[in-house]
């Protein structure tokens, strides 16, 4: 055993207090600070909402949804001179708090991090056997901790939807895999065409490999480099959506730090290129793009004079109901997101507003195999007491062991030793969403033990790194002594699966004019971070029925 123990969290004495005490005012967090909303964020909210959809209104085409599918539709129907309204159940972040950001840090959850909770729900639960979430007003924030059951889906909240919260990770899967992901799709066309195209779209880039060397930064994936190629793993450096410019700035000290000061889970507030600086702000520039933010839909029915009405309900900041609407569209793009868009659909089957749709509507949904560990290194290899937010590397063993590793940062501000994966594994569990009328609720037959497969794909790279470094797992980031987070996924997809719940571009069987445009459309894995595919079959499904249907 290494002399180092004590950084395994197994920490004694005064070396534990004074880690503990480190840890309190960044990871802790729960007894710090004050989370009172703020007299001034209903106010703030209700200003960024005032263009709101009008009761008995008849739009085009409207979006339910603003995340990767929805943007993507909003502007390309835009600039084919259609007018689009789009419906968002979150806020529209755009105006600051009282600490004048708009976005709370990720070490100190606020009222803006969480979607109607009273206490946070941190994918990081716990630190050397210190539970880290906390009471918090119910707010409609940012981040969703979503529980179904066997699994808790995060999915983001406002106008931009999962673009708010996640990494930015902007990766294109491996052709060679792309054949198990969307099967029906044309692997040439998407490389060719829509790939770039949503690629450009995006505003991806890579790190600068030059500054990535040096950069303190980024000492902690230095250091997940060495560990996997000494293991024979393959090394990659992953695109993504930051700003490479601004965060060399930040790390220059030239201008307020963004991702070097941690925030990734609740909103970036300066760096990263959201879907509010790039397909959403060229749809807004059309002049044909309004957006509906804090307004949930809640039904969709054929109308008689053509079209759907489309109940929607209005919301305020605690998430109280202030108004109830029935707009008319011509044509309605389902893009909420997985389990948003699942469940919708779910529902208005079962209760016969759309009798149409078919009986593959809600399956086909999986977890893109997520599952995440830390490891615990030797004093020799520090990780970094400064650790950039945004991750951008990856440990591939798809082929051998069915698992891409994510090298994920653990941005404490003190160093720890440590080294934390997100993993994408090649789970083959599906599950299905179906109506309880008893409840009238929408479940997800997700189980817990379905994840296995996950866990023993991802131990196919970290127990032989383990055993190359002579370290060990964490156990205290997840729970009391356990190794691996297997209750969540960030990467929900599927549920309204291509070519079966839909035809080969989105359109939903059994009622004309409905379309499917968002993760949904993807049965359950697609080997890597998904929003970049999601993004290029959105272009690629939209341009077919623009030039088809319209």
């Amino acid at each position: 055993m290494s002399a180092d123990l004590q950084n395994r969290g197994h920490h004694r004495g005064s070396s534990r207090r004074r880690f503990i005490i480190g840890t309190g005012s960044v990871l802790g967090a729960a007894a710090i600070g004050s989370s009172n909303i703020p007299t001034s964020a209903s106010a703030a909210a209700s200003r960024s909402s005032s263009a709101v959809i009008a009761p008995d209104a008849r739009v085009p085409a409207l979006v339910i949804g603003s995340g990767y599918g929805g943007s993507v539709a909003a502007l390309r129907l835009a600039q084919a001179g259609v007018d689009v309204h789009i419906v968002e159940m979150g806020m529209a972040w755009d105006t600051p708090g009282p600490d004048g950001k708009i976005f709370a840090n990720t070490t100190s959850p606020d009222y803006r991090s969480f979607w109607l909770r009273t206490r946070t729900r941190q994918p990081l639960s716990n630190f050397l056997g210190y539970p880290l979430d906390k009471d918090v007003p119910r707010y409609t924030g940012i981040l969703d901790a979503e529980d179904m059951g066997g699994i808790i889906v995060y999915q983001g909240r406002g106008v931009g939807g999962g673009s708010l919260v996640n990494g930015g990770m902007a990766v294109t899967p491996k052709r060679e895999n792309f054949g198990a992901v969307l099967p029906s799709v044309d692997a040439d066309e998407m490389y060719d065409v829509y790939y770039p195209r949503a690629n450009t779209g995006l505003g991806v880039s890579t790190i600068d490999p030059a500054w990535f060397e040096t950069a303190a930064c980024y000492q902690y994936a230095r250091v997940g480099r060495k560990h996997a190629e000494r293991s024979g793993f393959p090394f990659l450096f992953v695109p993504d959506v930051y700003d490479w410019e601004y965060m060399k700035q930040e790390a220059a000290g030239t201008v307020p730090r963004s991702a070097l000061a941690g925030e990734i889970l609740y909103g970036n507030n300066h760096g990263k290129k959201t879907l509010q600086k790039t397909y959403l702000a060229q749809a807004r520039a059309t002049g044909k793009v309004t957006v509906s933010p804090l307004h949930r839909v809640t039904t969709v029915t054929p109308a008689a004079t053509g079209g759907y009405l489309v109940g929607i309900e209005q919301l305020d900041t605690t998430g109280a109901v202030t108004a109830t609407k029935t707009v008319t569209a011509d044509r309605v793009f389902f893009a909420a997101g997985s389990v948003g868009t699942s469940k919708l659909l779910v529902r208005l089957k079962a209760t016969g507003a759309l009798p149409g749709l078919n009986g593959e509507v809600g399956k086909g949904w999986g977890d893109n195999g997520n599952v995440m560990c830390g490891r615990a290194n030797h004093m020799w290899d520090p990780t970094g007491a400064l650790q950039s937010a945004i991750p951008t590397a990856g440990i591939d063993n798809w082929a051998a062991g069915g698992a891409f590793a994510e090298v994920a940062p653990l941005p404490t501000g003190i160093e720890t030793y440590a080294s934390f994966y997100l993993s994408i594994t090649k789970n083959p569990h599906r599950a299905h969403f179906s109506w309880n009328a008893a409840s009238g609720k929408v479940e997800l037959n997700w189980q817990t033990a379905w994840k296995q497969p996950s866990i023993d794909m991802a131990r196919s790279i970290f127990d032989r790194i383990n055993a190359k470094e002579g370290t060990i797992y964490r156990t205290d980031l997840f729970g009391a002594y356990k190794i691996w987070g297997d209750h969540l996924t960030y990467h929900p997809l599927g549920g309204a699966v291509l070519s079966k719940a839909t035809d080969n571009y989105g359109r939903l069987h059994g009622h004309s004019g409905l379309y499917v445009i968002d993760g949904s459309l993807i049965p359950g894995n697609t080997s890597v971070n998904p929003f970049v595919t999601i993004t290029a079959l959105a272009e690629r499904n939209i341009e077919e029925i623009i030039a088809a249907d319209l």
